[in-house]
């Protein structure tokens, strides 16, 4: 009787608005137009369109089901830039005009230990943007950013900085965050430490500019000697070391104050803990899908940690936020339009994007539909 409550209940809050998005249907992840209603808006609820909405290789994942949990249709999509429409009665800081972001999830339990301490990325029951399971409004399915309007809780609302490039903005809603939060839990914020980032990709990019706007002497390691004069000459790194290189590997040994790990694919990392100073500090952010290995050995001498980290709380966001406002920051892109989405979902898994597409959602969706 309860989950036919729940249905019922999914049912009628999904009355809302009518909407256009792109959703897989299958594993094959192939997206292509589906109309939807959004839920009906609450008292506490924002309604945004959405403008522009970055492409995550979490989303190739979940539209292929490589993680097993998708939840057909998906309309995947979690770093959004919008304009609100709409509030609520009850909402209180935002108003129809702002410029806002939507990040990786849009709910939490709020009354969990990590909900308390403002860690609601850390919340047993948080609720994902795209493919979560919205506990709060019938057990509904969210729907994520590759559509033209989203309906969120104002507590996981963003506030987007005046001045900030919206396009460029979008991918720091998961990319940008997800450095920026571990670089401040670890003090890997401070003027003069030396800052190891791993991979030069979506992640590793934002982790560099960062990096440098904090002060820090900024390393890039990398398999590829070819993102050598990109690192260094377009993106300010103060270093290039080639992973696969013994010679350069054993001249930075001992020398980093921390490291971030951002690369998707399996990797050796004993030879990344050598590089650091005792007590050094390094923190995986990419998700491969093969278990890394950890000889005891590569930490416990030196005392040095390995933590991982997953994208950041809202506090987290709204920070990181602020910080690229303040410093001009925003993630290096390439806008399509909702059209080409397959195509650079293709390109997405070939690591063939510098360094982060972006969909010209407003622009683009009605007339590729």
């Amino acid at each position: 009787m309860a989950s036919v409550e729940k249905r019922e209940q999914a049912m009628e809050e999904q009355g809302g608005a009518a909407v256009l998005g792109w959703a897989a249907r299958d594993n094959t992840g192939v997206l292509s137009p589906y109309n939807f209603s959004r839920r009906v808006p609450r008292d506490d609820d924002v309604t945004i369109k959405v403008l522009y909405c970055g492409i995550c290789h979490t989303d190739l994942h979940i539209i292929r089901n490589d993680w097993g949990n998708a939840n057909y249709p998906v309309v995947p999509g979690h770093e959004i830039v919008g304009v609100v429409t709409g509030v609520g009665a009850g909402v209180t800081r935002f108003k129809p005009g702002d410029t806002v972001g939507v990040g990786y999830f849009v709910g939490s339990c709020r009354s969990c230990d990590s909900c308390g301490k403002g860690n609601e990325n850390f919340c047993a029951g948080v609720v994902l943007t795209s493919n979560g399971v919205d506990h709060a409004h019938g057990g509904a399915s969210t729907k994520g950013g590759f559509s033209d309007v989203i309906v969120v809780n104002e507590h996981y609302v963003l506030r987007v900085p005046d001045g900030l490039p919206l396009d460029r903005t979008a991918p720091l809603l998961c990319a940008g965050v997800t450095v920026y939060s571990p670089m401040m839990r670890h003090g890997l914020n401070e003027p003069g430490k030396h800052l190891g980032v791993v991979g030069l990709g979506g992640l590793g990019h934002v982790a560099v500019k960062f990096g440098k706007a904090f002060g820090m002497k900024v390393t890039v390691i990398s398999t590829s000697p070819s993102k050598r004069e990109e690192a260094l000459d377009r993106l300010g790194a103060d270093a290039f070391l080639v992973s696969r290189d013994p010679e350069q590997m054993k001249a930075a040994t001992g020398t980093m104050d921390g490291i971030i790990d951002t690369v998707s694919a399996w990797h050796p990392i004993t030879p990344l803990l050598a590089l650091l100073k005792p007590l050094g500090q390094m923190v995986v952010v990419g998700v491969p899908n093969k278990p890394l290995e950890l000889p005891v050995y590569a930490i416990v001498p030196g005392g040095k940690g390995v933590a991982g980290s997953l994208v950041g709380s809202v506090g987290d966001c709204q920070a990181m936020l602020e910080f690229a406002g303040k410093h001009g920051i925003g993630a290096d892109v390439e806008v399509i339009k909702m059209d080409y989405v397959n195509t650079a979902i293709e390109r997405l898994e070939k690591n063939d994007v510098r360094y982060r597409f972006v969909i010209d959602v407003a622009g683009s969706l009605g007339s590729a539909a």
